[in-house]
This record gives structure tokens, sequence and C-alpha cells, in this order.
């Protein structure tokens, strides 16, 4: 399964998978730490721009604390439920379908405050060729002087120790019960296989069960810093988690990056 058949697929049950009332009420304070010092030209609202948008929650929730936000994302499917849940949540966004590498063609001249890239997304632009036409697109809608923060796991410890196995999510709706178990196959190549077994019953019937997948590069600090750094970007600070935490190479679940727009 390609990378879009795959997110146009897990976009019906993402909003399943991730709770989003606790991973917004951790991870917001944190992006607001750092987003709230953004300087805007006349005084305006900050631009943020959430790349690998998914469902729209971050930018949604951004929005509802003063921001200007926009989303983007590879996936269709990703896309419409994004509207959707902006609708619901009555709160004007626009989301665009683009993946990385096409963010410039499809906001035009349009430059940000910020830039948001979450979810352990960068992992997607496979091999350093692509990472860095990924994060030179990310600078070229930036301003100067413009936020970058991204969140991807910590593949050094990943790595290190081949952790294969993240810890399972369940769902729970009316007489209906959803499993997602996330795993790694290790490839020879030096990239990932993700999979995402999805399982799903209604009550006093047997499970029905499928499983999805895509391709990562697990992107280590090192990469990532030399990167960044030859894409324009400055200032780097690390944190492990989106709770601000230090990182530590082979304790972190995450690794954190934010940087400046030179």
């Amino acid at each position: 399964m390609n990378e879009l058949n795959m997110y146009d697929k897990f976009s019906q049950n993402y909003d399943r998978f991730v709770d989003w009332d606790a991973r917004l009420s951790s991870e917001i304070p944190f992006l607001l730490s750092k987003l709230s010092a953004i300087k805007s030209v006349n005084s305006q609202k900050p631009w943020i721009l959430d790349a690998a948008c998914g469902t729209g929650h971050h930018a949604i929730a951004l929005a509802k604390k003063g921001f200007n936000c926009t989303g983007a994302d590879a996936s269709a499917g990703m896309i419409d439920i994004a509207k959707e849940n902006a609708i619901n949540r009555d709160v004007q966004i626009v989301f665009e379908r683009a993946g990385f590498g096409d963010l410039k063609a499809a906001f035009g001249s349009a430059r940000f405050d910020g830039l948001l890239c979450l979810g352990n997304s960068l992992p997607h632009a496979l091999g350093e060729e692509n990472l860095l036409r990924t994060l030179a697109d990310f600078r070229a809608v930036l301003k100067k002087g413009g936020l970058l923060i991204i969140q991807n796991r910590n593949f050094d410890k990943v790595m290190t120790e081949k952790i294969r196995w993240m810890e399972p999510q369940t769902y729970r709706k009316a007489d209906q019960t959803w499993i997602f178990s996330r795993f790694y196959d290790f490839e020879d190549n030096e990239q990932l296989t993700f999979n995402i077994q999805i399982l799903n019953n209604q009550a006093g019937e047997d499970f029905k069960q499928e499983i999805i997948s895509t391709t990562l590069w697990p992107i280590r600090k090192e990469t990532v810093v030399k990167a960044l750094e030859k894409s324009g970007f400055k200032n780097l600070l690390f944190y492990g988690n989106l709770e601000g935490e230090v990182f530590t190479e082979l304790l972190s679940p995450n690794l954190i990056v934010v940087a400046i727009a030179e």
C-alpha cells in the first residue's frame, strides 16, 4: 500500500486512534509558549501553517487560542475530515491538499510566521535528498525569523534498541470497539516499514482485522541538525516531548526541534 492510500484509508479511523482531548491538553501549552513569542507585522495575529496537519486538530486548537491557522496534508482523506472538524468546531481554517515539497506551490506568495510539522511526519521524506527538499520548502513559506517546530520519534533510541512495538490504542463507542496496534519492520536499506493493525468488532461478533503500512526513514538527531542548518535554519533547540522536557538521546520518546528561519 502506498503512502497516500494508507493515510486516505486511515483517515476514517484517525480521530478514533488519537485521544485528542488528552493530547492537546498536554501539547498546546508548549506550542503556545513558543508560538506566542512570534511578532507579526502591523500587530496582526500570527499566521501558522500546520504541514502534515492530519485531521486538523492542532490548527483548530491554535485558532481558538487566537492564531490565524492554515493546514496542509498530502492525504485528501485527512483534509476532508479536517474541514469537517473545523466546521463542527465553528472555526474558519483553510485546509489545502499539499505534500512535502509542494507547500510553496500551493500557497504562492503567502509567508507564515510559524510552521508545525508534528506527529512523526517528517520521516515520510525518504532519504537525504527528499529531506533537504522538504526543509527548503518549509523555509520558502516562512518569513525571515519565522519559527519551525518539528516533532519526530526519537529514532536514535528506536534504532539503537530496535524498538519494534508501540503502545496500542483502544477506542469504544456504543457497542463497537477498535484496537490500534503499531509496529515497525526494520528493513535492510536503513528504512522502516510502519504498520498499523486495526481490529474492530461489534458486541457479540468476532474481531475483523486489517494491516495498513507505509515506509519511513528513521531520521536521527545528527541528520536533522545538519539538514536544518543546510536549509537555512538557526538557533536550534531540542526537547524530549511536546511538554518541554529535556532531550536525552537514549531516554526521550520524541525529538522536538525548534528552529528559526534565517
